[in-house]
């Protein structure tokens, strides 16, 4: 199975399989010296591991991450950083009545056309499982960019199902499991998700991630944009249905007099661009909002065929999130870090000794 690694200088490959013994991922490209232990991946892990409410997936897994190698004396060596996330929980009986059938709005259709195998276990490959070695090669990132540009990379729902959460502040999105950036409806979305959880059923998410601090100048034009990048790394999270880059599809009715971000000595004037223009990032946030699909495995009888073509009805057991966006928060920081370091490191190769002579820098810094 090829395909599984992003990244053009700082390369993340993944491995494993949801019911495996082991998941985890090689970060090759990684620059020395940065200090660097298990303890500045967990924190994130920690954030994205099942089981932390009641909201969320029963399987209990710890997450724990094992550092192999390409670290030595507390610093990054420049050598490939492996990564190791030991499975602890799983229970793949729940998943023998589907041996020979495929669920609905799962991937086990189109792994067995592909392959001429699928592994029916959670879904093999096809687990959101698979995010959490992107979460710790994320932490990664996120440390690295913070200690060479002061980049923050911080993420929120927006929406859970019928529940829209109006933004207040970054503060409150730790102070909840819903990762819910107002304090003011967490009751709803609390008695929301008791009754989807009652009823088998599951729902959609609407996520918000930014970055701040970015410089200006990362990207390329054409096939390596920086905003064409990270539409591939969100779409690549499991669930993720649609990815918006600043003002996304709202620009629709937006007059060109309107979008267009105006410029002055003071800076720009709005960000319906999201931090990107033509391919290369402006110095403002990278804003990025993203669509998340109901949980495909539910509770609720579905019709379906199997392997032999005959219909069938088609019943999920086991532990699932009724709302697979709750958890989705930390992978998406993850992947928007990943993208910016890969685009840091690609601008350094060549355009590091680049100066521009502006009396004006409207956001963030022009150089590297």
């Amino acid at each position: 199975m090829s395909n599984s690694s992003l990244g053009h200088l700082f390369v993340v490959s993944n491995f494993g399989e949801s019911h495996g013994p082991a998941i985890g991922c090689v970060v090759d490209g990684c620059p020395p010296g940065l200090p660097l232990c298990e303890a500045d991946l967990q924190a994130d892990l920690d954030r994205r591991k099942p089981g932390t409410s009641r909201h969320v997936t029963q399987r209990q897994e710890g997450d724990q991450v094992e550092i192999l190698s390409g670290v030595f004396e507390g610093v990054t060596t420049g050598a490939p950083i492996g990564l190791l996330i030991r499975n602890q929980d799983q229970r793949s009986k729940d998943y023998g009545n589907i041996v020979d059938s495929f669920r609905p709005g799962h991937a086990d259709y189109t792994y067995w056309h592909k392959y001429g195998i699928r592994d029916h276990r959670g879904g093999g490959r096809s687990s959101a499982r698979m995010t959490a070695p992107m979460v710790a090669a994320g932490a990664i990132a996120k440390k690295w960019l913070a200690m060479q540009f002061g980049i923050v990379v911080r993420g929120c729902m927006t929406q859970i199902g019928d529940v829209e959460i109006p933004f207040q502040s970054w503060e409150e999105v730790a102070k909840n499991p819903f990762f819910a950036p107002n304090a003011t409806v967490v009751d709803s979305l609390e008695s929301y998700m008791d009754a989807l959880r009652k009823s088998g059923d599951s729902c959609g998410a609407g996520l918000r991630v930014q970055a701040t601090g970015v410089p200006v100048g990362w990207g390329s034009p054409l096939y390596d944009k920086l905003d064409a990048d990270i539409a591939h790394a969100m779409m690549s999270i499991n669930a993720v249905k649609g990815v918006e880059i600043g003002a996304g599809f709202g620009c629709i009715t937006q007059k060109g007099s309107e979008h267009g971000d105006e410029m002055s000595l003071d800076g720009f004037g709005s960000n319906h661009a999201g931090g990107v223009l033509g391919g290369i990032s402006t110095g403002q946030d990278i804003e990025v909002r993203m669509a998340i699909k109901p949980t495909s495995s539910i509770r609720l009888p579905r019709n379906s065929i199997n392997k032999a073509g005959e219909p069938v009805v088609v019943e999920t057991f086991g532990r699932h999130d009724p709302c697979v966006g709750i958890r989705a928060t930390p992978i998406a920081e993850a992947m928007l870090a990943l993208v910016l370091i890969d685009h840091a490191l690609m601008h350094r190769a060549q355009c590091a000794d680049v100066r521009v002579d502006t009396p004006v820098v409207p956001a963030g810094r022009s150089d590297y």
